[in-house]
C-alpha cells in the first residue's frame, strides 16, 4: 500500500476556519431557514452553480443527499469508498437490475469519484440539438468560450504522462489496426499518478468540485448542508418558492426524521438525470405533456477483457489516458449507434464483480488480474429514431429508478463494439479475450472469438451492460411538447425553477459528461447571476 501522509485536507482546513457546513442527519430539531438561491446537488452542475452565483453577492444554500468526505477520509480502500460515496453503496441500477449504475453520493457528487476524463461536447452532438431538439444558444462558437474558461478553472490539460499497461492495450491494438486514437485530457494538477481517482483523490490532484468550486462558494458566504436529500420542491401560486429537505442517517438510506425548509427566491435542481426528475415527480410539478424523467439516457457501456504475458496492472497508474472515436461518428450522426472506445481500470473488487463467474474459474481469473486488460465502449444513445432512452419512475417509497429499454439499434451497437474491442486487444498482442457476455469462455484467437461474438444473443442478463453516465430526463428546449426546461434551463411553467446539470441533456453526448456539465452551467448560472444579484447602489 502506498503511504499517504502530510497532504493538507483542504475541507477540513476550511470547516475550521468558519465555513458554515452543516450535517442534516446529525441534527435533532427541524428548522426553517431563507435564502436566495436552493441548489440541490453538488456535482459538476451544482458545483459550478454555486461558485458563480456566490460570487455575483447571492445568499446560496447547497444541499447534498450523501456525506461530506475528504482527502484524510480517501485511504484507496474500495470497500469504505463505494459504501460512502456511490449512489445506493454502488449497488444502483436500472429498474429491472439489468444495467447496473455507477454514480456519485457525496459532496462534489460524481467528481469526486469520476476518472478524471474531460471532453468538450462533440460539435455533432450540438448541432444536433440545435436542429432536432430545438435547443438555442449553445451551438460550438457559443459553448467555445464558456468550455475554455472552465478548461482553465479546473487545469483540463491533455495528460503528459505516459498511458500504463492498461490504456497502453488501446493505444498499440488500434496503431496496429491503423485505427485513430487520441490522449484524454484530465482535471488534474501535481497528481501522482496512483490510479484510485474512483475512490476519492487522497491528494487533492484531482480538480473535482469538492476541492475547487464548492470551497470558493464556502470562502463566499454559502451554506452547504450535507446528509441532506431534497424530498420536495415547494410551489405556490406557479413558482418554486424552496425545498423541503430530509436528514439521512450515514446508511443514505434512511431519514432521520428531522426536516429542513430552505426558503429561496430561485431554486436550482442539479442532482443528475435520476434524481432530479425523481424530486419533480414526488413534488407533483405540473407536466401536461409527460415529459419529466422521459429521454433519460445512459451511457450503455459493454466490456471486453483480455490477458497477456506481460503484466498490465490494471488499476496502477491514470485510470483513463487514451481514448478513440474511430467508430463514434464514421456512419454520420443518425446511422448506425457509434461508440467510445477507453480502457477501464480494474481494481480487484470492481474487477471482481465485472469479471463474474464463480469457484474455481472466478479464483483463477482474480488470481491473473495483474496480467488482465479491461476495454469498455460507450454506446452514442438517443441519435437513433428507436432509441427513446428510459423513463424515470418512483418506487413505492418515492425513490427514483429508470426503466431503459434496449432498442435494436443498441443491440447492434453492442455487438460491433464487441468485435471492435477484441480485435483491438488481439492486435495488441493478447493470448485471451473474453466478452463480458454469460457463457463466454476465454478465446485464443480472434477467428474462434469472432465467431463467438457473431453467435451472442445480445439481450438483457446475458450480456453485461452499465455505465456512469446519466444523462437527460429534463431534457433542455423551446418546444414544451418535448422538453422540461428552456435553453437558459429555466421550467416552461414554473417559475424560479431552473437545472442546471446532465439531466438537461436531450440525447447522450457521445462523451464523459463532466467537461459538458461545467460549460453549459457556466453559461446558465452567469446569466442567471445577472438576473438574481443585489442591484448596485447608484453613484450620485
Amino acid at each position: 500500500m502506498i503511504e499517504i501522509k502530510n497532504i493538507p485536507d483542504l475541507v477540513a482546513d476550511g470547516v475550521a476556519s468558519g465555513w458554515k457546513v452543516q450535517s442534516l442527519g446529525e441534527q435533532t430539531k427541524s428548522s426553517t431557514i431563507e435564502c436566495d438561491v436552493v441548489i440541490v446537488g453538488t456535482g459538476a452542475g451544482g458545483g459550478t452553480a454555486a461558485e458563480i452565483l456566490s460570487a455575483a453577492g447571492l445568499d446560496v444554500v447547497m444541499i447534498e443527499e450523501g456525506p461530506l468526505r475528504s482527502s484524510r477520509d480517501f485511504r484507496l480502500n474500495e470497500r469504505d469508498a463505494y459504501r460512502d460515496l456511490y449512489q445506493e453503496g454502488a449497488g444502483r441500477t436500472t429498474k429491472d437490475g439489468s444495467m447496473t449504475i455507477l454514480q456519485g453520493r457525496s459532496v462534489g457528487g460524481s467528481t469526486t469519484v469520476n476518472w478524471t476524463s474531460s471532453f468538450r461536447t462533440p460539435p455533432q452532438t450540438l448541432q444536433h440539438w440545435a436542429s432536432v431538439h430545438d435547443v438555442k444558444g449553445a451551438g460550438v462558437d457559443e459553448m467555445a468560450p464558456w468550455f475554455e474558461r472552465m478548461e482553465q478553472r479546473l487545469g483540463i490539460t491533455p495528460w503528459a504522462v505516459a498511458a500504463n499497461a492498461n490504456n497502453h492495450v488501446l493505444k498499440d491494438g488500434c496503431e496496429k489496426l491503423g485505427l485513430s486514437w487520441q490522449g484524454i485530457p484530465r482535471n488534474v494538477t501535481a497528481c501522482w499518478n496512483l490510479g484510485y481517482c474512483g475512490m476519492g483523490c487522497a491528494v487533492n490532484a484531482k480538480q473535482s468540485m469538492l476541492v475547487t468550486t464548492i470551497p470558493a462558494a464556502l470562502k463566499s458566504g454559502a451554506r452547504l448542508y450535507a446528509r441532506a436529500r431534497a424530498d420536495k420542491v415547494l410551489l405556490t401560486k406557479g413558482r418554486a418558492t424552496g425545498v423541503q429537505c430530509m436528514g439521512m442517517h450515514e446508511d443514505g438510506v434512511t431519514p432521520t426524521g428531522i426536516t429542513l425548509t430552505v426558503k429561496a427566491r430561485q431554486v436550482v435542481l442539479s442532482g443528475g438525470g435520476i434524481n432530479n426528475p425523481g424530486l419533480l415527480l414526488r413534488s407533483d410539478v405540473p407536466d401536461p405533456n409527460k415529459v419529466i424523467g422521459s429521454r433519460t439516457f445512459l451511457h450503455p457501456v459493454n466490456m471486453v477483457f483480455a490477458r497477456f504475458d506481460e503484466r498490465v496492472d490494471p488499476w496502477g497508474g491514470a485510470p483513463q489516458s487514451v481514448y478513440s472515436d474511430h467508430f463514434q461518428w464514421k456512419d454520420g450522426v443518425t446511422g448506425p449507434m457509434g461508440f467510445k472506445l477507453e480502457a477501464i481500470p480494474l481494481h480487484p473488487v470492481l474487477a471482481s464483480g465485472l469479471i463474474g463467474g464463480h469457484g474455481t474459474a472466478h479464483a483463477n481469473d482474480m488470481a491473473a488480474l495483474g496480467h488482465t486488460n479491461g476495454l469498455i465502449a460507450l454506446m452514442r444513445d438517443g441519435f437513433t429514431e428507436d432509441s427513446p432512452g428510459g423513463q424515470i419512475i418512483l418506487r413505492a417509497d418515492g425513490t427514483p429508478t429508470v426503466d431503459y429499454d434496449w432498442s435494436d439499434s443498441l443491440r447492434a451497437a453492442v455487438r460491433r463494439a464487441f468485435l471492435a474491442m477484441a480485435e483491438i486487444q488481439f492486435a495488441a498482442g493478447a493470448k485471451a479475450v473474453r466478452p463480458k457476455q454469460l457463457g463466454a469462455g476465454w478465446y485464443g484467437s480472434w477467428a474462434e472469438c469472432r465467431e463467438a461474438i457473431m453467435a451472442f444473443p445480445i439481450e438483457k442478463f446475458r450480456t453485461g451492460l452499465g455505465s456512469a453516465h446519466i444523462m437527460g430526463g429534463c431534457a433542455m428546449g423551446e418546444d414544451q411538447k418535448r422538453s422540461v426546461v428552456n435553453s437558459l434551463g429555466r421550467h416552461h411553467l414554473i417559475e424560479g425553477l431552473s437545472v442546471m446539470d446532465g439531466s438537461l441533456f436531450p440525447t447522450s453526448i457521445g462523451a464523459n459528461p463532466q467537461l459538458s456539465v461545467y460549460g453549459l452551467v457556466a453559461k446558465l448560472a452567469t446569466t442567471l447571476a445577472d438576473e438574481l444579484k443585489p442591484a448596485r447602489p447608484q453613484v450620485v
